[in-house]
């Protein structure tokens, strides 16, 4: 078994597993020290708990609970498997309800399918989310939730405190603390009152300082994205292409009128 650690945090971590077992490896049994939900990326095996077995191929869920014990077991499958494994603190999992911890195994459905943290890139975030819905298929919860006045002077103030700190490592966990709210229920307060995640909001200002700079300023380009908050060069690159359709260099090259049109395209959808 092969383990990466994608993200390390107070409230949950971001693993990637990868197992080559075959049928010919023996069984083993495991008791997880924390709950956890595994989101299978490639690849199947079994899981026997409680007296049942449960075969999980890509897109199931493993739902591991403490103290209970879990036998991986591979009597079919030849190609191994790759997961990616959100493990949480215990205040995290019992704000998420009992329901989906009384669970082994969710299935595959397109919605969790797309949830499924993807990439370092606010991947703390994607996990809080993936791990909700989770929780909400588990209990059968469709319904929003209404916010209250308090919650929402909350979110402002969050939102406030994260553009204050743009240009510096912002974490969910942070941003949560400021606003005196779960990780789980800060996520979902700041998007409905804002009408974007914190991350995706942290985005948008980040991006909206760079092409203010490569406007105005004729500063190197690895100077902007390390200003704004970037943690490298190609992430920033990558980013900005993706919001304005053009490279920061490019960017630079067009018209006053022209950079403002994109400045606008960029606010909309970074």
């Amino acid at each position: 078994m092969q383990a990466t650690t994608l993200f390390e945090g107070e409230s949950l971590s971001v693993y990637h597993f990868r197992c080559d077992a075959g049928p010919a490896a023996r069984p083993f049994a495991e008791v997880h020290r924390r709950h956890s939900l595994s989101f299978v990326r490639r690849g199947s095996f079994g899981c026997r708990t409680l007296g049942r077995t449960h075969e999980l191929v890509a897109g199931a869920v493993m739902v591991g609970r403490p103290e209970r014990e879990y036998v991986a077991i591979h009597e079919h499958h030849h190609c191994g498997d790759e997961c990616l494994s959100v493990k949480l603190a215990p205040a995290l999992a019992d704000s998420l309800g009992r329901a989906v911890w009384d669970l082994a195994r969710i299935p595959p459905l397109p919605e969790l399918m797309v949830l499924a943290p993807a990439s370092a890139d606010g991947i703390d975030e994607a996990a809080l989310a993936f791990a909700a819905r989770c929780a909400a298929i588990a209990s059968g919860e469709r319904t929003r939730h209404p916010i209250s006045a308090k919650d929402r002077r909350r979110a402002v103030e969050a939102a406030l405190w994260i553009e204050a700190h743009a240009a510096e490592p912002v974490a969910l966990e942070d941003a949560a603390r400021v606003a005196g709210l779960s990780p789980f229920h800060f996520l979902r307060v700041f998007s409905a009152v804002v009408g974007a995640t914190p991350h995706q909001y942290l985005l948008r200002l980040r991006l909206a300082r760079a092409a203010k700079l490569l406007s105005e300023e004729r500063i190197p380009v690895t100077d902007v994205a390390f200003d704004c908050g970037f943690a490298d060069l190609s992430n920033f690159v990558r980013t900005f292409r993706r919001a304005a359709g053009v490279s920061p260099r490019e960017f630079r090259k067009h018209t006053r009128a022209e950079r403002k049109f994109l400045q606008e395209r960029i606010a909309a959808a970074a």
